[in-house]
């Protein structure tokens, strides 16, 4: 595996929320600094033992909602 792609969101309660696609890794940081390194250590633990992907990207989704 290349590579491995997060969905980011803006949680909530603050901070940020990431989700692995096609694979059950999830995190969160208070911003990107920390949800940055929370992605390295979270994708660091699910492959232990195996080959990890070389690129991690983080495709950050910001969601607006106006009145009609």
């Amino acid at each position: 595996m290349s590579e491995i792609i997060f969905m980011v969101r803006e949680s909530p309660e603050g901070g940020f929320e990431a989700e692995a696609l096609g694979h059950s890794i999830f995190t969160d940081g208070d911003d990107m600094e920390h949800l940055q390194a929370n992605v390295k250590d979270a994708v660091a633990l699910h492959f232990e033992g195996m080959d990890q992907p070389k690129v991690i990207r983080l495709h950050l989704v910001k969601e607006i909602v106006i009145a009609a």
